[in-house]
């Protein structure tokens, strides 16, 4: 017998201040350790997933679902979100919101998401490595049938021409979404639907997805992936590559034979939920286990990866690299940018500084064109990127340090040339920092900035070993906040980072902050590995090995520090996290 629960209706806080709606199903039986958090699908809302709370007729299961931006009873135009980043983060925020508002460890959560939400619920297990038992996908909009010859192409474009978003009306009609008459009618009746969606969103889940499946590797959480058969929305052939990719050794796929797109609204759907509680009491029957990440720097697809781009490129790709190289080594040296990189390597500090200006040079026309192009590059677009963050991160945890009637003792052991907190020290104090490099030019840049910024008082320049414990173990004052960025990234294997983060846990004290940085992801890593010199010798090649988002936080948190929030670009390089010293 089916019990039918009624929702109860609240709103939360994203961080950007936006009030976001949402539904909470409480439980009407006494309550196990399993909660849903449910996601709808794009154009819809979150009173339309009562169905799957009555057809899972799980009454002991508290399960909650919002209304995403742009959608239902939230606020804000119809159909639009800043970008498909800020929505993954709506996600990580309204889970730590359901968390602690109704005492729920997130390692009992379950994801349930259909569509473009099963996207963002693959781009949030995939960006933010969250800890939670598995997730069930439906019909992941991992490529969306467009149908119109180089739409996407033409959407970029005439965005481009208007310098700003539009709205796209959505071709999808109820008949194509489900054989459920009732289910169409009520498509077609809700005046909470909405068909729009915002040119920026539309073109950014198509790269979105072609990312996730692409990396799909470093998803670790048990996964359950329905496929509907007869769906003309989205293309399938992506949706199994994903589940193949899945590095999660629990994980099932089952392709639903004659099923539209709404999978979880079908007429038979009642055969899916089927398959959905087995799993679902399959995957809570045992303890939760984290993937264990403490050999992911030798036995893994990025280790795997690493190795491979140390070996020579493959014909004709290495006929490619040798031209682009040269062209690098010639006429490339026309543009600014590729000639420090030449001179200094472009991994260095200095060519860090020359990225943030972002200024393009170099000689007569053609080398500035060069150079716009250069730093025009994702991995430079993402950098910038990845400073803003930090900065904004940095920002907000001395608030909090202030609020706590805290000192604000800042410590970086690797800043290359500091440029992200001297810049950041122009309108935000603190009372003691100091950043160390292991570089004496480095350290000189620091020493020279902080003299012409009036700095002294407040920022100490000197050179370090992060890597050595004690010494980093020993600052004083303690510092109360520390921050790596971009230098862990630098090496392929662990064991140099967990001694640095040994000495960080050792310096932190107790209750402060770590802000530690991460490239779980680069597009770029086998033309970086085959055309750039590396900053070690001008005869090696910058050879980068992408280290997971969980792989990261797994050392960070052996190191004693817990995981309290994170950012990530539009584009998934480049994360910034927030730690507490435990």
């Amino acid at each position: 017998m089916n019990t039918i629960r009624t929702s109860q209706e609240h709103t939360f806080t994203a961080s950007d201040g936006k009030e976001l709606f949402y539904r909470a199903w409480l439980p009407v039986a006494p309550q196990t350790d399993k909660c849903f958090i449910l996601l709808h699908r794009g154009h819809e809302h979150s009173a339309r997933l009562q169905h799957i709370v009555d057809g899972l007729n799980m009454p002991d299961v508290p399960m909650f679902a919002m209304d995403a931006r742009g959608h239902g009873r939230t606020e804000g135009p119809r159909g639009y979100s800043p970008s498909v980043a800020r929505s993954v983060l709506d996600l990580d925020e309204f889970v730590k919101h359901i968390c602690t508002t109704y005492h729920i460890d997130i390692t009992n959560i379950m994801l349930i998401a259909q569509s473009i939400s099963a996207v963002y619920a693959s781009a949030w297990v995939h960006d933010y490595a969250p800890h939670i038992r598995g997730m069930v996908l439906a019909s992941p909009a991992f490529s969306i049938k467009l149908y119109v010859p180089f739409a996407c192409e033409g959407i970029s474009l005439w965005q481009k021409i208007r310098g700003q978003h539009f709205f796209v009306s959505s071709y999808v009609n109820a008949k194509f979404l489900t054989h459920d008459p009732a289910r169409q009618e009520s498509y077609n009746t809700d005046p909470l639907i909405s068909k729009a969606i915002a040119s920026n969103i539309l073109l950014e889940i198509a790269q979105l997805g072609k990312r996730i499946v692409a990396d799909a590797r470093a998803i670790y959480t048990p996964t359950q992936v329905f496929i509907s058969g007869s769906d003309v929305v989205v293309h399938h052939t992506p949706q199994h590559k994903f589940y193949e990719r899945l590095s999660s050794p629990i994980k099932e796929k089952h392709v639903m034979e004659g099923f539209y797109h709404d999978t979880l609204g079908e007429q038979n759907r009642a055969l899916v939920f089927d398959k959905m509680r087995t799993f679902i009491e399959n995957i809570y029957s045992t303890p939760y286990t984290p993937h264990d990440y403490s050999n992911e720097d030798r036995w893994s697809q990025p280790a795997d990866e690493y190795r491979d781009l140390q070996a020579p490129a493959s014909f004709p790709k290495s006929i490619f690299y040798k031209i682009t190289r040269f062209g690098f080594d010639t006429i490339g040296q026309l543009s600014d940018g590729l000639k420090l990189g030449k001179q200094i390597g472009f991994n260095a500090g200095g060519m860090l500084d020359y990225v943030y200006r972002n200024q393009p040079s170099g000689r007569f026309l053609i080398g500035k064109w060069f150079d716009k192009m250069y730093l025009k590059t994702p991995g430079w677009e993402g950098i910038r990127q990845r400073k803003i963050n930090l900065q904004n991160v940095i920002s907000q945890t001395i608030e909090k340090l202030r609020a706590q009637n805290k000192p604000v003792f800042i410590f970086d052991p690797a800043a290359g040339r500091g440029k992200y907190i001297l810049d950041l020290l122009k309108t935000t104090s603190a009372d003691h920092v100091l950043l160390r490099d292991f570089d004496a030019q480095n350290v000189k840049a620091i020493q020279e900035a902080v003299r012409e910024n009036g700095l002294s008082e407040q920022v100490t320049g000197e050179q370090g070993d992060a890597f050595q414990v004690e010494k980093t173990a020993s600052v004083t004052p303690k510092p109360t906040l520390a921050v790596v960025s971009g230098f862990y990234e630098i090496f392929p294997t662990n064991e140099g980072i967990k001694k640095s983060l040994e000495g960080l846990s050792k310096a932190v004290e107790k209750g402060g902050f770590l802000i530690y940085t991460a490239q779980p992801y680069h597009p770029q890593l086998e033309l970086i590995a085959r055309t750039l010199r590396d900053l070690e010798s001008p005869d090696k090649l910058w050879i980068m090995r992408a280290r997971t988002q969980g792989e990261m936080d797994f050392l960070v948190e052996k190191a004693g520090f817990v995981k309290q929030s994170q950012i990530i670009d539009k584009w998934g390089m480049f994360s910034v996290s927030v730690a507490q010293k435990q």
